[in-house]
């Protein structure tokens, strides 16, 4: 019995040591090789993205500053939040506390920054879509590139005044050794759930109602259009037909955002009531993560640009000379 005790804590040598999670061999070889397969391909997938949209000089537009923007924060999810994630499922941390700061302090700033990327892009679609003709002129790279500064910077003091009492004192609430525990209070989870939710999500859902009803109206003209019209005005419906279908795409974006954080809020919403239990938050939080895998498979479908890049990036075509000039849209 003593043998079979020490085998199942994190630590044996230690007096303090916490228990491992109880699960089979079988079950723990399989949800390791699945997790690490989506950690794999989320990591493989989004940095595709940044280099397609990086290197290529005809993906330098504004929606596309804010996809690269969304994608590094999609990267560092499947390069720090993932891999500590599978560490922590045997219920073992086996890291320190801190690699224990980091992996929370990387949650709280990859969900805010992705978060905040979602509205940008809504903001953007609602501008493209409902004011067209001043597009241009309201929404510049060097706005964007301010946006998103901005977006990062905001979901960095976030999550350093969340986690301010862990990383003062790393491990503080530990109460064995093999632990990795963050305790956020009543009020401070309030304003995470808005800021980092309620807030958002209303702006999102308000924002593509309108781009919705705009869009609507727009098919509908554009279906009535008749063969007689003018070169120029004929330029002006293929103009909205690409910002509808940008507006589409960008739209599955969201809704699929939408769709994998809800859970995972909804939890917190029931752990502070006590309507469930701590163990049941790993699904969760998997699926919030797991959308960082789903962005660039979208992209994929929906992205002609995408598929190309990949092509480009694969067959090494991007190191030949004048590459980044390549027609690639």
């Amino acid at each position: 019995m003593e043998t079979l005790e020490e085998a199942e804590l994190c630590f044996p040598s230690l007096n303090n040591s916490c228990w491992k999670t109880s699960r089979s061999h079988v079950e723990a070889t399989i949800v390791y090789t699945v997790l690490s397969c989506i950690t794999l391909i989320t990591v493989v997938l989004n940095l595709l993205v940044i280099i397609s949209i990086y290197h290529f000089r005809q993906l330098h537009t504004t929606t596309n500053l804010l996809l690269l923007s969304l994608a590094v924060s999609d990267f560092l999810v499947g390069l720090l939040q993932m891999p500590f994630q599978i560490f922590h499922y045997r219920g073992c941390w086996i890291l320190g506390d801190f690699a224990c700061v980091v992996y929370y302090f990387s949650a709280f700033l990859v969900v805010s920054v992705s978060v905040g990327n979602m509205v940008l892009i809504s903001i953007d679609r609602y501008v493209a879509i409902c004011d067209p003709m001043l597009y241009p002129t309201k929404v510049t790279p060097r706005r964007v590139q301010i946006c998103i500064y901005m977006c990062w910077i905001f979901s960095t003091i976030h999550a350093s005044w969340i986690l301010r009492d862990l990383l003062k004192q790393p491990g503080r609430y530990n109460t064995c050794h093999g632990e990795c525990v963050l305790v956020v209070n009543f009020a401070e989870g309030v304003f995470d759930l808005i800021v980092t939710f309620l807030a958002p999500f209303l702006i999102i859902t308000v924002l593509y109602m309108r781009v919705f009803v705009v869009a609507v109206s727009q098919a509908r003209a554009m279906r009535s259009h008749v063969a007689t019209v003018s070169q120029q005005h004929s330029g002006t419906v293929t103009a909205q037909k690409s910002e509808l279908k940008a507006a589409k795409t960008l739209g599955i974006l969201v809704v699929v955002f939408i769709l994998c954080s809800c859970p995972y809020y909804c939890f917190t919403v029931a752990a502070e009531t006590n309507l469930v239990g701590a163990s049941s938050a790993d699904v969760e939080l998997w699926l919030i993560y797991f959308n960082s895998c789903l962005n660039p498979l979208i992209y994929a479908f929906c992205y002609p640009w995408f598929r190309k890049s990949i092509k480009h990036i694969v067959t090494l075509k991007i190191l030949q000379p004048d590459s980044r000039d390549t027609n690639i849209l």
